[in-house]
Formats: structure tokens, C-alpha cells, sequence
């Protein structure tokens, strides 16, 4: 008998000034599975993502997240066991916190360091998690002087400070560069190794980390192929996504790779 869901989205539907956002979109995630949802610009990734965090409500459909249904809890306390990861936050969080203090402040969903008091505790733990995502020398670093790299580490340190049940990360390696990227990709195959399920949006396959499990293609508000990812990421669903004939490889070592096909010359 499979296991219940951890995320359980159907028939989402967002409208918006007469256009659908999100035409009719399902997401199932069961424990142990780690997802990717990718497409093209505007095609309501983001905006699904933020419904399963409990952070935007749908126009219709039914969202249940840890059991929790979207409209009958307290969408506060619902948030607390969602770890949340989003470069937006960069722009909310004071650039003069320590790296310690906007880890730390996730164990009560707060963006300032005095509003809750914390223990030694609760400070090794997030060393401690710096230190797993390789920027444990930053911890009393300002967070406006690190890099975007590093702080998108920090923020994804900050994801799982409260030990979520499930951590969502939205466009994580989002304007980096490659050195970058790839440091963040790595410290992301530390989390899809792991059993607490994770969902991450991006727009490129060579983001994906190796032990990702599953894939959700998207175009235009809708569903393109979703499963397994050895059966979803593939040329096809990627060709009528982005409206390109598309190729995509697989490496040796489990990363993704896909390119534009083009005829010969």
C-alpha cells in the first residue's frame, strides 16, 4: 500500500484578471521523493510551489500539505513544518544579520533575531547546518556582504533549521554563476539523499540534483508529463514545453543535460 501523500495538490486552478495562471494542475508527493518542476518563464511554476507552501491560495482546487488542508488550519502553524528556500527573501531579510541569526530565526518563521530568544542549541544547530552546506566559516559574516552564492546556501541552511517535514526551494541557484551554481547544486545532493521529501522549481535541467526521483514539466499554467524522472525529463516533454526540439542527455555521474537540437548545416 503506497504512503500517504506529504503534498497532495488537485486540480489546481489560479485565474487572474481573466487568464489562468494554473489550468487544472496535480502534484502528489509521497515521502522519500525528492521532485522537480520545471518549464518555461510564466508557466506558474512559482505560483504552484507557493500554494504547496501554503503561501498563496488557489482559485479552486484542494490542497492538503502534512494532512493539513489549505483553508480549514491555521495556515501560521501549518508553515512551520514546511521548510521554505526562495532568493525573494533576500530582499526582506536585514543585510546586516549575522548568517547565524537568518539560519536561526527559522525555528519560529521570523525575519529578526529579538523577537524570540534562542539557546547554544539552537546556535551549534545552525553552525552545524552551515557547516554541512560548506559555509560554516560564514556564520558571523554579514548576510549583505556575502555573494549570491553564498547566500543562497545561507538560505538554504535557513530551510532547515526547523527540521521540516518537507522542504520547498524556488529557483535556488537562480542568477549564480557557474562556480556557483555547481557548489549550490552539490550541497542540494545532500538533501535528495536524504528521506525528507523535497520539491524544487527551476528552469534548467543541469540545476537538478543527482537523487532527484521525480519531474513535473509545465507549459502554460499546464501539466505536460509528470512522474518518474527517467520517464518525464526526456526530449519530448521538454520539446513541447519550451516549443523546441529539444535533446536532453543523461552523464555518467546522474547529472542532466539538454540542448536545442539543430539540422545540419
Amino acid at each position: 500500500m503506497a504512503a500517504s501523500p506529504v503534498i497532495e495538490l488537485r486540480d489546481i486552478v489560479v485565474a487572474r484578471d481573466g487568464s489562468r495562471i494554473l489550468d487544472g494542475i496535480d502534484l502528489v508527493v509521497r515521502p522519500g521523493e525528492h521532485w522537480t518542476v520545471i518549464g518555461p518563464n510564466g508557466c506558474g511554476k512559482s505560483t504552484l510551489l507557493r500554494i504547496a507552501a501554503f503561501r498563496e491560495h488557489p482559485t479552486s482546487g484542494s490542497v492538503r500539505v502534512l494532512s493539513a488542508e489549505l483553508g480549514r488550519v491555521d495556515i501560521r502553524r501549518a508553515r512551520g513544518a514546511i521548510g521554505w528556500v526562495s532568493g525573494g527573501l533576500s530582499d526582506v531579510l536585514r543585510h546586516d544579520l549575522s548568517a547565524s541569526d537568518v539560519v536561526v530565526t527559522a525555528l519560529h518563521g521570523a525575519l529578526e533575531p529579538w523577537w524570540h530568544e534562542y539557546s547554544d542549541e539552537d546556535r551549534h544547530r545552525a553552525t552545524a547546518i552551515l557547516d554541512q552546506l560548506g559555509v560554516g566559516s560564514l556564520v558571523e559574516r554579514r548576510f549583505g556582504t556575502l555573494s549570491t552564492g553564498e547566500r543562497q546556501r545561507v538560505l538554504l541552511a535557513r530551510g532547515l533549521m526547523a527540521d521540516p517535514a518537507v522542504v520547498l526551494l524556488d529557483e535556488p541557484a537562480g542568477g549564480l554563476d557557474l562556480g556557483a551554481r555547481e557548489e549550490l547544486v552539490a550541497s542540494l545532493e545532500t538533501m535528495t539523499t536524504g528521506l525528507t521529501p523535497t520539491v524544487m522549481v527551476t528552469h534548467h535541467v543541469d540545476e537538478v540534483p543527482v537523487g532527484a526521483t521525480h519531474a513535473l514539466v509545465m507549459s502554460g499554467g499546464r501539466s505536460v508529463a509528470s512522474g518518474s524522472i527517467d520517464d518525464v525529463l526526456r526530449g519530448e516533454a521538454l520539446s513541447e514545453a519550451f516549443g523546441l526540439a529539444i535533446t536532453v542527455d543523461r552523464r555518467a555521474d546522474g547529472r542532466f543535460s539538454a540542448y536545442a537540437s539543430r539540422p545540419p548545416l
